[in-house]
């Protein structure tokens, strides 16, 4: 996120909470042109004057002067609001929360951010004013300060947290190389708002995660295919010869031919190879279920359920892989995760995440990463 971008977010909040910004722009020829009395006229001019020299308690005896003028018109009312507005943006005087509000925006806006984060906040506080709104624009604030650290600590602090930052907060821990942070962050938005560019750096993230290996990869790139984040026409081509080479060319060929789509390269050499390596798997399905089905252990039970997957075929990868962690298998936690992608595809989100639930918390990091992220997606589809 730019630090225009941030600056204008922020300033839309203040002014969404009543400050009158544009008040620091008041001179005395805006107090003549306001067509008021002279007795007014000069008392206001006056504290302009003194505000802008940064004596607060002089400002502010010139605009009660102003106001003991009797019968104060319409016109001079306002031109003695707007003095008061201006001379508490500039002094932070003359208004308690009111003047306090307006020196947190004026000394945001000039990029003051030390106080914004410091007295401002503090002044806002000790009146009872400090707002959620407030809380985002000093944690903006931190951002715009390079204080990475203290922007996660202040977002974290806020307890519920919208879009914006979330977002806030995963820049700043990604700043500040807080990958925890930064994965929470995601996930958040990812439950909440489910768009694929959280996928996209949610899935980043967990391709970052060490000792990864062509299961684990296979894996990423499935959930890249169903949340629409395949980056570039290499990552089809991969996904493709992972597939192949772990057994599953049904699947391949859905990879390879959305490279196609994609207008891979690579592409047409690929398809026609996990074509024709899937018309020979569907062709073998039934003695591979037998040969599955007589065996002692359940690990081919569980790759049956896989390849049933790729074809969609997801009620039977439901009964194979059940039947192979029934027999045993010799990894049940890469089991787990399967039956929860059979449960996934026939939209039973219960089934799914408690089939996740059942992987060891002392499984190897990779492992815990790949449930993890299955788990997110579990939850939010």
């Amino acid at each position: 996120m730019a630090s225009s971008t941030l600056r204008a977010l922020a300033m839309a909040l203040l002014l969404s909470t009543g400050v009158a910004v544009t008040a620091v722009t008041l001179s005395a020829s805006t107090v003549e042109a306001a067509g008021v009395r002279p007795a007014v006229g000069r008392a206001l001019q006056e504290a302009i004057r003194e505000a802008a020299s940064g004596n607060g308690g002089a400002a502010s005896a010139k605009i009660r002067e102003a106001e003991s003028v009797g019968g104060l018109t319409p016109s001079e009312q306002q031109a003695i609001e707007q003095t008061k507005n201006y001379v508490a943006a500039k002094t932070g005087s003359g208004g308690g929360a009111t003047g306090a509000r307006a020196k947190f925006a004026n000394d945001y806006n000039a990029g003051r951010y030390s106080s914004v984060v410091g007295s401002d906040a503090d002044a806002l506080r000790s009146s009872g004013a400090l707002t959620g709104e407030d809380e985002v624009v000093i944690a903006q604030a931190y951002y715009l300060m390079h204080d990475f650290e203290s922007c996660i600590r202040h977002v974290r602090g806020l307890g519920r947290a919208g879009q914006q930052t979330l977002e806030l907060l995963n820049r700043c821990a990604y700043e500040a190389h807080d990958t925890e942070a930064q994965q929470s962050a995601l996930e958040q938005l990812v439950v909440d708002y489910n768009q694929p560019k959280y996928w996209s750096d949610l899935l980043d993230n967990a391709d970052r995660v060490s000792g990864l290996n062509n299961d684990d990869l296979l894996d990423i790139y499935r959930l890249r295919l169903l949340t629409g984040t395949m980056k570039a026409e290499p990552d089809f081509e991969t996904a493709t010869e992972i597939a192949i080479q772990l057994g599953f060319p049904t699947e391949a060929a859905t990879f390879a031919q959305k490279g196609i789509d994609a207008k891979s390269n690579r592409g047409a050499r690929l398809i026609n190879m996990a074509k024709t390596q899937a018309a020979a798997d569907v062709a073998g399905l039934a003695k591979l279920a037998a040969a599955a089905s007589a065996a002692k252990a359940g690990d081919a039970s569980v790759k049956l359920g896989e390849d049933y997957w790729g074809m969609g075929r997801y009620q039977d990868a439901v009964t194979a892989i059940k039947a192979g962690i029934a027999k045993g298998v010799a990894n049940a936690d890469e089991a787990q995760i399967r039956l929860a992608m059979a449960y996934i595809g026939l939209h039973d989100r219960d089934a799914a995440v408690h089939a996740l639930a059942q992987v060891s918390k002392s499984a190897p990091t990779h492992t815990l990463a790949v449930a993890h992220i299955w788990s997110v997606y579990a939850r939010t589809h």
